[in-house]
């Protein structure tokens, strides 16, 4: 049985069925699959050095097997969206979807099937393609497949995140949560504010380690999308399947902004003019001002956000809502007159008016807004939907309530957190998840009603790169979990105490091979290789310490 990734819903290659051998096949593409002919010209073309091109009419082709892409969307009624059907039979290797994503997914178990030689950039001589005589029939158990890419702390390249999409169109995932604004950088440019990417993207240097590390990297940080860069970025991510959820962090995590605009933050406390661009870890205390001026600032930021992300491919915008201390709006005047004009409840529904504001602006322009769990604080904007990071709580009592629900929980999902116990995981912080923790992560808590639980849009895992300062730190701490991620999200499991995570553990054996041929720096199942260790930098928590030490 090939080792596939993540596991179908039916698969059958019968072991005395054996193989054809493909030498130069031909590619029809029907109706509605040229996007799936064009990357599958570009990727196995450049891994085989086929020119799989299509079938001349009354050519026999030379007896030559023929790859078939077919769209049936009458079947995504009993399959659902984004199934699809791969079939291999002695000169023909028909690939149906419901839909274009479905088509495009049977393409990405062709290239699995073929082997992880079908990853690279170049062919191999004297390489013999073959593929086992079967059929598949798949498609996912939820919608929302996603990873979350903090490149605010750390700025991760125009190059590195079209990659990112690569890596998660392989496994299967369909969401890119870019987080793109927080204390230590803004990274999208606003044309109408130029100095938040002048000033805001860039900070003197940066805490090296968790904030309790007396260490520092004095080399300064920093970096941006242009808008065009945002542009390449979803059009290339939509030409795979992914969309993108651009993260624009309101009402806390506001420094960079503060520092770039100082009329942003709470002036009549703080002497907002003297702000840099955070060089440090943790939750901030530095928060935007509850002005009109302020929203009027932000939805002009909005405004050029949902020209870069179409409402086709990015239908949801998430305005953070975390993480934000209220100490300043106590201390304002002018905040509390503002309690005091719009009649909420304190504090926590000043960010609550916050959240209400645009939710019901992005509604207004066809968007819907989502945003971490402390957007219940306070009350929950009537359209919004939730990220639930701090444990399943927040999720349940939103999709209770009737909300969507995106499931992220940080005891289970966050991919910086450690992989083992021990000194040697590079800057080791947060609960030791493993490789079969993760696998046996189940995004639909039980107690959640049938009603509720159809609330639960899928799950996302989160990557903060506080402590990743690079493409080989990312992908240290987000693989091999997010494969076992993928099969949870795509896959219809057991319950998480049934799953046979031996035998996920097997099929990884093959996987590894297909992440070394990608160029992925892995966190090996042995552990850290020496180059990937960074000794005396401390973590959380230090060892033997409470998590929260």
């Amino acid at each position: 049985m090939p080792e596939l990734i993540p596991q179908p819903r039916y698969a059958r290659f019968p072991p005395d069925a054996g193989t054809c051998e493909l030498t130069a096949p031909l590619l029809d593409a029907g109706p509605g699959a040229l996007g799936t002919a064009r990357w599958l010209r570009r990727e196995l073309g450049a891994a085989t050095g086929w020119a799989l091109p299509a079938p001349v009419p009354g050519d026999s082709g030379g007896g030559r097997t023929v790859i078939r892409l077919e769209l049936r969307p009458e079947t995504a009624r009993t399959a659902g969206a984004e199934s699809y059907e791969l079939h291999v039979t002695p000169g023909l290797v028909l690939l149906r979807g419901a839909d274009r994503p479905g088509l495009f997914y049977a393409a990405q178990t062709l290239r699995q099937l073929l082997g992880p030689d079908a990853y690279r950039r170049a062919p191999l001589p004297g390489a013999v393609w073959r593929l086992p005589y079967g059929e598949v029939a798949d498609g996912p158990r939820f919608g929302w497949r996603g990873m979350m890419l903090d490149v605010a702390r750390h700025f991760t390249p125009k190059d590195g995140v079209l990659r990112h999409i690569d890596l998660l169109a392989a496994h299967k995932l369909n969401v890119l949560h870019l987080h793109l604004t927080d204390d230590q950088g803004w990274r999208v440019q606003i044309r109408r504010y130029p100095k938040l990417t002048e000033v805001g993207a860039w900070r003197a240097r940066s805490r090296w380690g968790h904030r309790a590390s007396p260490l520092w990297n004095e080399t300064p940080h920093g970096g941006f999308y242009t808008q065009d860069d945002i542009r390449e970025i979803v059009a290339y991510a939509a030409e795979r399947h992914v969309r993108v959820v651009p993260e624009i962090d309101v009402p806390g995590h506001s420094q960079a902004a503060i520092a770039a605009y100082p009329e942003l933050g709470n002036t009549d406390v703080v002497d907002t003019a003297a702000l840099e661009v955070w060089d440090d870890w943790g939750i901030n205390e530095n928060v935007l001002a509850p002005t009109e001026a302020v929203l009027r600032f932000y939805e002009g930021v909005f405004e050029e956000l949902l020209e870069l992300f179409p409402a086709e491919v990015s239908p949801f915008v998430h305005i953070g809502g975390d993480e934000c201390p209220k100490a300043q709006w106590r201390a304002s005047a002018v905040a509390q007159e503002r309690i005091a004009e719009l009649g909420v409840d304190g504090e926590d529904g000043l960010q609550s008016w916050f959240v209400r504001h645009f939710d019901g602006w992005l509604a207004e322009r066809g968007r819907r807004l989502i945003g971490w769990d402390e957007i219940l604080e306070g009350g929950l904007a009537p359209g919004a939907a939730v990220s639930s990071w701090r444990g399943y709580a927040g999720g349940v009592a939103a999709a209770e309530a009737g909300h969507d629900v995106v499931m992220c929980p940080e005891q289970q999902v966050y991919l910086d957190h450690r992989q083992a116990g021990g000194g040697d995981e590079p800057m080791p912080i947060g609960y030791v998840r493993t490789l079969e923790d993760v696998y046996r992560f189940e995004p639909v808590p039980p107690k959640l009603s049938e009603e509720a639980a159809a609330h639960v849009l899928g799950a996302q895992a989160n990557a903060w790169t506080e402590v990743m300062e690079n493409r080989g730190r990312v992908d240290y701490q987000v693989f091999p979990r997010l494969v076992a991620f993928a099969e949870v999200v795509w896959s219809k499991l057991p319950a998480p105490e049934e799953r046979d995570y031996a035998d996920f553990e097997a099929r990884m054996t093959e996987h590894y091979r297909r992440l070394d041929v990608l160029g992925v720096d892995y966190r090996p199942p042995g552990g850290p290789l020496p180059w990937q260790r960074r000794p005396g930098v401390l973590g959380r928590p230090i060892e033997g310490a409470p998590p929260n030490v």
